[in-house]
């Protein structure tokens, strides 16, 4: 190896050491918050696109939204432990220091209120995403999602007030669906803020899971971190299954209700 290879190879090794470091120090579950909540099968933090995929072709402005698993959402109004908040990257790579802060620019854009989404306005073309996630000082913490690449088409002619109402969403699984256990409930936030429940800024919320079954009882599942998605292993039945954003600075308000969904599920 050339001795000119060599801080590059550090830079490498660094990278890679925290990394592991950040795994081992932020467990999926430190105490799951209902024994119907299981890890997740692949045991993973990352950020993804919730509503577009690669090779969409879209008018402008457009909305779009983010996806998170394994980790929980906080605003940057204090330190908040194993959590963090979105960056959306228009149309640069990923950062070569994780160890920097990310800067405030047009092409990095920080949702540091606990927004799930963004209203984009850009130029027709091909333009492309990524997300970065990172903690209160804006440091990335290797969750981050795969490139999404788009083609704008040109000007939609809407104004960006009429793409943003809100609204709380199950984003899956369908309403009616089939299930083997274990399955993901994710969840989404239209115009409001999700944060772990130590931050107490105005309209920002946790989001709150009933589960009722065929017999009329009702299991509460709790989603104080901040996360945007959990996985269910309930027993067998039928459920009707609804979500609350709950308020973190007033607990007995409620910022918005999803829809509800009849879930069946079956035996493994």
């Amino acid at each position: 190896m050339r001795a000119s290879q060599l801080p590059a190879v550090a830079g490498v090794l660094r990278q890679g050491l925290a990394l592991v470091a950040f795994a081992l120090a932020a467990p999926v579950w430190a105490d799951a918050p209902h024994p119907w909540v299981t890890e997740s099968p692949r045991l993973e933090k990352n950020a993804y696109f919730s509503n577009l995929k690669s090779g969409d072709v879209v008018d402008s402005p457009f909305v779009v939204k983010f996806g998170l698993s394994g980790i929980g959402i906080a605003a940057v109004s204090r330190p908040v432990a194993h959590t963090g908040h979105h960056h959306l990257m228009i149309d640069r790579e990923l950062p070569l220091d994780f160890t920097q802060p990310l800067p405030f620019n047009d092409q990095y854009v920080h949702f540091g209120k606990g927004q799930m989404e963004a209203v984009v306005d850009l130029p027709a073309g091909p333009h492309a995403f990524r997300l970065v996630f990172a903690d209160d000082k804006h440091i990335p913490n290797f969750v981050y999602s795969d490139v999404l690449n788009i083609e704008v088409r040109g000007p939609s002619g809407r104004n960006k007030a009429e793409l943003t109402r809100p609204s709380v969403d199950i984003l899956t699984p369908a309403d009616g669906a089939r299930l083997v256990p274990p399955f993901l409930l994710g969840l989404h936030a239209s115009g409001f803020n999700v944060s772990h429940t130590d931050i107490k800024d105005d309209n920002t919320g946790h989001f709150r899971v009933k589960l009722q079954t065929a017999e009329g009882k009702t299991e509460v599942i709790t989603l104080a971190d901040g996360r945007t998605q959990v996985w269910l292993n309930p027993p067998p039945g039928t459920y009707s299954v609804g979500v609350e954003l709950v308020s973190n600075a007033q607990p007995a308000r409620s910022l918005g209700v999803a829809p509800s969904r009849r879930l069946t599920v079956s035996g493994r």
